[in-house]
């Protein structure tokens, strides 16, 4: 059985954040997977289960508020006895731009909560689907700003919704990750990685 987790914030206000990219690329993969289904609470997540190349999948959108997110997803984990390289997790990431993707299985949480969380609930060596919502220190001609400031315009970005430029880029990650992730389910996470890549350059390079 396979764990996938979508790492965000729950209710309304949140939807449509920066820090809920995870909430939505795991929608856009129940969707392409499991159109009719519903979602229903168990271990504190909205949850969805259904089969994916011939694997069981448990869908799963905690509903704990993000840094407390391992919690939700550890008692599933423990429940179902789910090690955590059959754990897969998608989540923002400041370090990538918007529109980019990148995957990996293991490593550090690079200071964000949610993955701090999760690490100290299962370990570190579940995959992580890095998606990129861009740095605001990158993305506004500020020169120099102390650490708090720092901190704040992180804060913000987060919190903020996507412009409807950034929208465009990101909507086609969703859609190279739904049809991408059975590769990865299957055991072949560089041909994920190639199939993904391949379905960004194409969209942007027509």
């Amino acid at each position: 059985m396979w764990l996938i987790a979508g790492l965000g914030n729950p209710g309304p206000v949140h939807r449509n954040q920066r820090h809920n990219i995870g909430f939505m690329a795991l929608d856009r993969i129940v969707q392409r997977y499991w159109p009719m289904g519903s979602w229903r609470m168990r271990f504190r997540s909205e949850t969805q289960e259904f089969s994916l190349s011939g694997q069981k999948v448990l869908a799963l959108k905690p509903q704990t508020f993000m840094n407390v997110s391992g919690n939700a997803l550890g008692e599933a984990a423990n429940f179902y006895k789910v090690p955590a390289g059959f754990v897969v997790v998608l989540h923002d990431d400041l370090d990538l731009d918007s529109g980019r993707v990148e995957i990996k299985q293991g490593g550090g949480h690079g200071g964000h909560n949610g993955l701090k969380s999760l690490d100290d609930q299962i370990g570190q060596d579940y995959w992580r689907v890095r998606l990129g919502i861009g740095h605001p220190a990158r993305m506004l001609p500020i020169l120099v700003i102390d650490r708090e400031q720092k901190q704040q315009l992180v804060l913000n970005h987060v919190l903020g919704n996507f412009h409807a430029d950034e929208a465009k880029r990101v909507e086609p990650v969703f859609a190279a990750l739904a049809d991408s992730l059975p590769l990865l389910l299957k055991g072949d996470a560089d041909a994920c990685r190639k199939a993904v890549r391949d379905a960004l350059r194409d969209i942007s390079n027509p």
